[in-house]
């Protein structure tokens, strides 16, 4: 499950925090993609996030599963270069 591929990218499994940690690191390196994640972490986030502990506005675990699962298939892996390439395209 975590060979490398060819762009030296590791597969992690989507909801475990070292795919969002990669991930977020990725972002972070790319300033012109700030708003549009903290966009897209707004657009996603439940309803009425606010209104529960942990007060962080995170989308609903079954939503990220079937993301996930309809773009990588049942084991729902993804690279974070996945994800910036994702950030990319809303960006343009």
């Amino acid at each position: 499950m975590n060979k490398h591929r060819a762009d030296g990218d590791v597969p992690v499994q989507t909801l475990e925090p070292r795919f969002w940690f990669h991930a977020s690191v990725a972002v972070l390196r790319r300033p012109h993609l700030w708003w549009t994640a903290l966009r897209q972490i707004f657009a996603v986030a439940r309803p009425g996030w606010w209104r529960h502990r942990p007060f962080v506005p995170r989308p609903d675990p079954g939503y990220l599963r079937f993301r996930f699962e309809t773009a990588y298939g049942h084991e729902g892996v993804a690279t974070a270069r996945d994800f910036v390439a994702y950030l990319e395209w809303l960006h343009r």
